[in-house]
């Protein structure tokens, strides 16, 4: 046989070039799609999962913190006068249309009600303080707010205790600034379960007292 023919037969036991698969190989694009949406699906009904507990662990703090005052049904209604509110200091109810700004502020006059009303409709926690609260505990106070987005802080003169800490529908009042409740609260319900408007924002509102 000449070289030239031997050549041709060898071409020919290969048609599809050197490198060529079976055609029922597994091509480098095809993707697992049916491992992936598994893989999904699992992660999605975890996600799922650690959320309701979470919450549901939240959720239980009514139970836990003595003392604790909750108040349902609240009226969310924008007025744009004064509102006669049950508590004192208001912890929910009809609220003015802007906020009072939240991202973890400390004011130093008594704040208008409407106003900080709005704000817990958003998910802060308001700390109230008897004027003449000694200096330690207001500045433990004070570093409590300016280090937790969604709180701020005011004097309020006519509180009937040392000190108040309220959210929508929930309210504390304390002897000391050193009560371990006051973690517990802040734990609970900055942005908790019971805030109306989960996400509303906290700032961009009314900047002064």
């Amino acid at each position: 046989m000449s070289k030239s023919a031997r050549n041709r037969n060898a071409r020919n036991t290969n048609p599809r070039g050197k490198n060529a698969r079976p055609k029922n190989a597994l091509t480098e694009t095809q993707v697992p799609w049916g491992t992936i949406a598994f893989f999904t699906v699992i992660g999605l009904v975890a996600f799922v999962a650690i959320g309701y507990a979470f919450m549901q662990s939240r959720s239980s703090a009514d139970e836990s913190i003595a003392g604790l005052v909750t108040k349902d049904d609240l009226s969310r209604d924008h007025v744009t006068g004064t509102v006669k509110y049950e508590t004192d200091p208001p912890m929910g109810g009809e609220h003015d249309g802007a906020w009072q700004n939240c991202n973890g502020r400390v004011y130093d006059a008594p704040l208008r009600n409407e106003n900080a009303v709005h704000s817990l409709e958003h998910g802060a926690v308001w700390i109230a303080y008897r004027p003449g609260l000694p200096a330690d505990q207001l500045e433990a106070l004070q570093t409590r707010v300016t280090g937790t987005d969604y709180t701020f802080m005011s004097p309020y003169p006519s509180l009937d205790a040392p000190i108040a800490l309220s959210a929508w529908g929930k309210q504390l009042k304390l002897q000391d600034a050193a009560d371990p409740r006051v973690d517990e609260f802040l734990r609970a319900f900055v942005k908790g379960p019971q805030t109306p408007e989960p996400g509303a924002p906290c700032d961009g509102a009314k900047d002064t007292p």
